[in-house]
């Protein structure tokens, strides 16, 4: 039996096990969604912008741990997903995202929302592949699923010309005959893994350095089995928090550029560190050349590429973050650290990680938000809003944090928050974002509200794109040059703090909030922070939006400033 191109691309979806679908149509698609049209067994989104779709899909994924799937239309449709693809990729997230495309016979050609979605993305993707001939079309899908979730997670762009979606072929979608993915046989790497073991055993001052590899093998239970059987401390990246609960005792903190002190401290004078999925950026290394030079470093990664790429590793290990731990958790011994942990403990105790100000404080509010909320999903935009995240949320199994890491990209919190809602429809999902991100994807607000989704929106409202404001701050002698998000034109030209008189804040997120049909608060006290929160809670019918009015000029504290090492912080 034959069947055309886009009623295999449904099957291909049901064989696949796709039931929530993130797409918007157009013109080059839309033979899609007719084969789409009625099935009942794949839900599709139709979220209001393609950014916010894919962003939607990601949040899916991360929070489910299964294949996000995109749908959108050629040129414009396909191009608005550039931000999100890297996003997805950068932190290893799975989508399969479909585009579609003009008839093969115009192709390249000029024709109208005519883009090579495939070249444009090759360099931001796992995979990416225009099919050009309907018998290719099921096992170029099988592929890309085959290829999203397998070994490093990732991104795959399938492109679909509209005259393969309306061809007639096989009806066949075939088997997953591609060659099983196997993870590296750890037995492979057992030398390292001994010498790992017998460097680790003869430390003094060990540390463990936990990226969001772990986080994405899912091995956050036996990262703790394995902190818990040496003693040794365990220090995270932003993507890497949750690895152990942060409440844990051996739980330092994040290191970086706004790590802890603790956390800093501890890499700076560790005499062995043990990273496990984490490629050493610049954001956590700060002046790589002073990056923890009295340590033997090891490192444990999936992907060989980044292994002393930027950091020169001593012992390298090639496996995925779960094989590792489980290879450690049969050989490791405990060991003494009680001097070396009441030495981090001290660290800790000179500069804790504290907003001391009066009134509502990030710190407050995350604090709230760890006492009201014991199982939750939480989402966070980029900027300030993110780092007090990471630096106050309390983070666990029952209690799991999705940002975006590599990319750092503004507009991400409330789409993920729509698609980790999807995903987790008897959960609490909380997104955290600043007042800049939030209107960046704004417009998916009506996606919540269309799809009775109750997310919780936390907007930490500063009237600033505060974390440039800062190092304008801190670095460009207060010249806050386009980062006053209360600007008017007949504003003075220069601005170097605000001012009492400054112009109200536009738009009035309240009264936003009330238009699109959702529950709008604004909480000026610091005495009202948890009853907005408790009442957000209790609304399980519309979105709920708090804007939480902070200091204009909150900082993000310790920062280590560039070019700097991570001992030399300003607190």
């Amino acid at each position: 039996m034959n069947i055309t191109g886009a009623e295999l691309f449904v099957k291909a979806l049901k064989e696949e096990h796709v039931d929530v679908l993130f797409a918007y149509p157009g013109g080059q698609a839309i033979d899609l969604f007719d084969a789409l049209y009625g099935e009942e067994a794949i839900e599709v989104i139709l979220p209001r912008h393609e950014q916010g779709l894919i962003h939607a899909a990601d949040g899916y994924a991360r929070s489910t741990g299964k294949v996000g799937v995109c749908l959108v239309t050629s040129g414009p449709g396909a191009t608005n997903l550039v931000t999100g693809i890297a996003t997805a990729n950068y932190d290893s997230v799975p989508l399969v995202c479909f585009t579609g495309q003009v008839p093969t016979n115009l192709m390249g050609k000029h024709a109208f929302q005519e883009v090579d979605i495939a070249d444009i993305t090759k360099s931001i993707t796992k995979y990416a592949v225009t099919v050009k001939r309907r018998e290719d079309l099921g096992k170029t899908i099988k592929k890309a699923f085959h290829i999203a979730k397998n070994g490093k997670p990732g991104v795959v762009v399938v492109d679909l010309p509209k005259d393969i979606q309306k061809e007639y072929g096989s009806n066949i979608y075939p088997p997953d005959d591609f060659t099983p993915y196997e993870k590296r046989n750890i037995s492979a790497f057992s030398d390292q893994i001994e010498k790992a073991l017998g460097i680790l055993h003869e430390a003094k001052r060990p540390v463990f350095l936990i990226g969001g590899g772990v986080n994405i093998a899912r091995a956050n239970e036996e990262m703790t089995q394995l902190a818990e059987m040496t003693g040794i401390p365990v220090v995270t990246t932003i993507m890497g928090k949750g690895a152990i609960p942060t409440t844990h005792r051996l739980y330092v903190g994040n290191l970086g550029i706004h790590g802890s002190c603790g956390a800093n401290f501890a890499i700076t004078q560790c005499d062995v560190l043990f990273a496990i999925g984490t490629r050493f950026n610049d954001r956590i290394t700060g002046k790589v050349q002073e990056f923890a030079t009295n340590a033997v470093i090891i490192h444990a990664d999936i992907d060989e590429d980044v292994i002393s790429r930027n950091v020169a590793a001593d012992i390298s290990i090639v496996a995925d973050a779960k094989q590792v731990i489980d290879a450690l958790l049969h050989k490791a011994v405990s060991l003494n650290t009680t001097k070396w942990l009441e030495k981090i403990g001290s660290w800790k105790e000179w500069h804790p990680l504290s907003m001391k100000e009066k009134g509502i404080t990030p710190q407050r509010i995350m604090e709230a938000i760890n006492e009201i909320f014991k199982e939750a999903v939480i989402t966070t935009d980029v900027g300030q809003n993110q780092l007090w995240a990471t630096q106050f949320l309390e983070i666990d199994e029952y209690k799991t944090m999705l940002t975006s890491g590599g990319l750092g990209t503004m507009g991400y919190g409330l789409p993920a928050a729509i698609g980790a809602q999807l995903g987790n429809p008897d959960k609490t999902v909380i997104a955290i974002s600043g007042d800049g991100g939030i209107q960046m994807n704004i417009q998916e607000m009506a996606t919540a509200i269309v799809y009775e989704l109750p997310v919780i929106i936390c907007i930490l409202n500063n009237g600033y794109l505060g974390n440039v404001r800062q190092w304008q701050e801190m670095f460009y002698d207060r010249r806050y040059s386009a980062t006053c998000m209360r600007y008017r034109k007949s504003c003075a030209s220069y601005c170097s703090r605000p001012e009492e008189e400054c112009p109200e804040y536009t738009p009035d997120f309240v009264k936003l909030a009330e238009s699109y049909g959702a529950r709008g608060m604004r909480v000026t006290d610091a005495d009202n922070i948890k009853t907005a929160l408790i009442e957000a809670k209790q609304n399980r019918q519309t979105p709920t939006v708090i804007e939480f009015i902070i200091a204009r000029e909150a900082n993000v504290l310790p920062i280590v400033p560039p070019g700097r090492s991570l001992s030399e912080m300003i607190f």
